[in-house]
């Protein structure tokens, strides 16, 4: 998927370093796909210390639009 014209896409992780998460530097000093790089993307993949709410509400903070088409099958 590619961006919309004139608007950039959110970057992985963005949120996570802007916010300066304990486990996001944890990860930064880690060689990517390293084992020990692994067993601490596990924390963010199974306890992330932060909520869909904060992360929704950083989102709009920085300006960010949250989209889809018309057209995309409802759940």
């Amino acid at each position: 998927m590619t961006a919309i014209k004139g608007f950039i896409d959110y970057r992985r992780r963005e949120f996570c370093k802007d916010v300066r998460c304990p486990v996001q530097l944890e990860l930064d000093a880690q060689e990517q796909g390293s084992d020990e790089y692994e067993k601490i993307r596990e924390v963010c993949k199974k306890g992330c210390k932060y909520t869909t709410y904060q992360f929704h509400h950083w989102l709009l903070k920085k300006g960010y639009l949250i989209i889809r088409p018309e057209t995309a099958k409802k759940r």
